[in-house]
């Protein structure tokens, strides 16, 4: 650490963790700093509970086991989320931000894409793709070390058996590749394009064929001796959409995508052929979804709407999840009626259509900037640049509520010692006092 002064008076100790400076001030009852003669502590710290899902700026990360498992991720930690018993076993096998996620055909084998990152002495780290086991957590394979460009984006199985993999990094050509599972060896690699890229799939019914898809198109890739070539999707008298968001097979083997016009396309044989415009959504299709029997799900941005589909693409059954979730962004079917669903404001809803939605997982929706534990009760509180400030039951592992300030973003928090109040410090100076009862005593600004 380095020792310095802050003003006259405040003192700080300043700590590089993962190469990155944090600064930590000294408490004023504190005298003699360098007199002070710590020893770290007996105790190990173990895992217990991760809170949130990032659902604000990932994609397709949602997927539901056959274990009763809901399987998402939030910053390096893949989650494994039982839904009935409300118990977590965690992945912790990455070493920075984990950006996708796909699930294997076996329903046992999961694939996760990592950011690349610095290790905690601040040294590099390179981005790759684990291949693990969601039955012993045990890591089978990890993919691409040395090979990636600032992360993973996507990534998918084929769906013969799982044996290949094909992934597209983060580069600015974004690099599509295909590799060999078992053996962790490269098959192929091609640059894509220069444009955002979000969603690379196997054609389940042959997988030497690719399809990728982002912004302004979609590529049909073919995969043959160890060689990607790619034909364009073309819209003819179609509007050409400025995203293509997702895209799903259908029974048939047609293509079927979501855009950013609220369209659902249906692509042909030949990557040429467009047979069908259906209208969707009001705003994008972010998400579609199959389901047992070639009906479809598809999941609205500006609507919040969920709309069921027969696989003629007739639309069937519709719902709005509540505004304050934000938009659908990913859907994973459960049984056929129950769904979960991951939102753009970084929640996990379950439920139905006839029943509708409740949250199972929440968290902010902006960075977090502050926390703190309440001197004798199981509650913690945090906050962040979404003016959230959240309190969380640490015995149910539940958000007990949450409320939004009205100015800056929140910084810091502090208990008073009578246990009732809290104080909250925001970016635009303001200081806010309230009860635990989630009411706002009283603001003030603070004269700097």
């Amino acid at each position: 650490y380095q020792h310095f002064t802050a003003g006259q008076s405040q003192m700080s100790i300043k700590m590089f963790i993962r190469g990155r400076p944090i600064t930590m001030y000294i408490p004023s009852n504190i005298q003699n700093y360098e007199d002070l003669k710590m020893e770290p502590p007996s105790e190990k710290l173990e895992l217990d509970w991760v809170y949130g899902y990032r659902g604000r700026d990932c994609r397709a990360n949602l997927y539901f086991l056959p274990t009763g498992e809901a399987v998402y991720f939030i910053a390096c930690v893949v989650v494994l989320y039982h839904v009935n018993n409300r118990t977590q076993r965690h992945y912790r096998k990455h070493t920075d931000c984990v950006r996708c996620l796909t699930l294997h055909p076996d329903k046992v084998r999961v694939a996760s894409g990592q950011m690349a990152g610095v290790d905690k002495d601040g040294k590099p780290l390179q981005p790759c793709v684990h291949i693990w086991d969601s039955t012993t957590l045990a890591t089978l394979q990890q993919i691409g070390l040395g090979t990636f460009e600032r992360g993973v984006g996507s990534v998918a199985f084929s769906f013969d058996s799982g044996a290949f993999l094909c992934v597209i990094d983060d580069s600015n050509e974004h690099m599509l590749s295909v590799w060999d599972c078992a053996k962790g060896t490269k098959h192929a690699e091609v640059k894509s394009t220069n444009e955002a890229v979000f969603a690379v799939e196997f054609n389940p019914s042959d997988s030497t064929n690719i399809i990728t898809c982002g912004k302004s198109h979609v590529y049909f890739w073919t995969h043959s001796a160890g060689q990607l070539t790619k034909k364009q999707g073309i819209f003819g008298k179609y509007k050409k959409p400025k995203f293509i968001q997702c895209f799903v097979f259908s029974l048939t083997g047609d293509v079927l995508t979501g855009d950013s016009e609220g369209n659902i396309l249906t692509w042909g044989k030949s990557a040429a052929d467009i047979m069908r415009q259906t209208r969707a959504h009001e705003g994008s299709v972010f998400t579609l979804c199959n389901l047992q029997g070639g009906a479809l799900l598809s999941g609205g941005g500006k609507d919040r709407k969920i709309i069921r589909w027969s696989a003629d693409l007739a639309p069937e059954r519709e719902c709005e999840i509540p505004e304050k979730f934000g938009a659908v962004r990913t859907i994973a079917d459960v049984d056929g009626e129950e769904l979960l669903v991951g939102t753009t404001r970084n929640a996990i809803l379950r439920g139905t259509f006839s029943d509708g939605f409740v949250a199972i997982v929440q968290g902010h929706v902006d960075e977090m900037w502050g926390l703190a534990t309440h001197p004798s009760q199981n509650i913690f509180l945090t906050c962040g640049h979404d003016r959230q400030v959240c309190l969380w039951n640490t015995e149910e592992h539940k958000l007990d509520w949450c409320t939004t300030l009205e100015v800056g973003h929140a910084h810091t928090h502090t208990h008073t010692h009578t246990h009732t109040c809290t104080h909250t410090h925001t970016h635009a100076h303001t200081n806010s006092v309230l009860d635990e009862t989630n009411h706002i005593c009283f603001d003030m600004l603070s004269l700097l």
